[in-house]
């Protein structure tokens, strides 16, 4: 299936140095009061990446350089100890798939989801190896399967076995960060894993890997910078935030028309072989949209999903732990589409 397509940013990107209006309320709280170019150029902005993701994206369209504030990376394996730290003030904004916000609200974690894109679902795959015997989703009843838990992939599992007529409870989660996984999935210690690209790309190119199932059909394909509640208190912050999120929504179109500049920049940072940066760009890049109730409903029949397998004890609230903030800024700068 070809990547679902948004309206790609148009105009000229201005640098946001107003933090909005002192009055507006949001799911967050009160948003600050607006800040001077001075003291925003005072702030550090903590921003959680993973590898190969925002800084390397940012870097290669060219959108760093002139930021009117400082920023710190800190590097993740995953999206989930990502919110950890942002729910804990270590980071305060960084980009997750559509399943770290709803393991993180269930925790009550300070954060809230401030701007999503949406992007293929074809790479959130379930992978075999080449010779396996498993043929469908229904023969995976009883088998080995990695994933890194609380990820998109362990609901891309949720859901893909829910499809078939099975629950978690039928088969053996083995929970593993990608990097143990790629592992554990070559020397067959596990029947299959579930994980998104480059891994994906990666398994087929590299290690002969078989597509038993991908998110067609299942997954929402969406992914989400979300901030800590402390950061969008801050007024240098928030107003930091707007930009930077501005300026990654920028960075998205600019890798969706221009693949093979994204892919030699994600190949070289990586150190992925060129061969499968360009098949997992090939695919699709993630583009900006609203945050809006269609979103939510969204994530939130996903939530569910996870209450009713008993992954999660007790109801998510998901709209409680998403922030509009900064929702008209995003819409001005993608030529006012929706």
């Amino acid at each position: 299936m070809s990547k679902p397509r948004r309206n790609l940013l148009v105009g000229v990107f201005a640098t946001v140095l107003l933090a909005g209006c002192g009055t507006a309320a949001t799911t967050s709280g009160t948003v600050p009061a607006a800040v001077s170019p001075e003291e925003l150029a005072k702030v550090v902005l903590k921003v959680g990446d993973q590898k190969g993701g925002a800084k390397s994206l940012l870097t290669a369209a060219n959108l760093l350089a002139d930021a009117p504030y400082k920023i710190e990376w800190a590097t993740f394996t995953s999206g989930p100890p990502l919110l950890e730290a942002a729910s804990a003030g270590a980071v305060d904004v960084g980009g997750v798939g559509n399943t770290p916000p709803i393991f993180a609200a269930a925790a009550n974690a300070k954060i809230a989801a401030v701007s999503v894109a949406k992007g293929n679902v074809e790479s959130d795959a379930f992978l075999v190896p080449g010779d396996s015997p498993l043929k469908a989703v229904a023969d995976l009843k009883g088998k080995k399967i990695a994933v890194a838990k609380g990820s998109s992939a362990h609901g891309q599992v949720l859901l893909t076995l829910r499809e078939a007529g099975l629950s978690t409870k039928d088969v053996n989660l083995t929970f593993l960060q990608p990097s143990d996984a790629y592992a554990a999935f070559t020397q067959k210690q596990v029947d299959a894993w579930a994980v998104w690209d480059p891994y994906t790309s990666q398994a087929e190119l590299e290690a002969g890997a078989r597509v038993l199932a991908t998110g067609e059909g299942t997954s929402n394909g969406y992914t989400f910078q979300v901030a800590g509640t402390a950061a969008l208190a801050d007024g240098g912050k928030n107003a930091a935030i707007k930009d930077y999120l501005i300026r990654y929504a920028k960075a998205q179109a600019w890798a969706d028309s221009h693949r093979e500049e994204w892919a030699q920049a994600w190949a070289k940072e990586t150190g992925l072989k060129i061969e499968v940066a360009r098949a997992a760009v090939d695919r699709g890049s993630d583009l900006p949209g609203a945050l809006d109730d269609t979103v939510v409903k969204s994530e939130q029949d996903l939530a569910d999903a996870f209450t009713e397998d008993k992954t999660l004890p007790g109801k998510v609230d998901f709209a409680k732990f998403t922030d509009t903030r900064f929702q008209a800024d995003l819409k001005a700068a993608r030529g006012g589409n929706s």
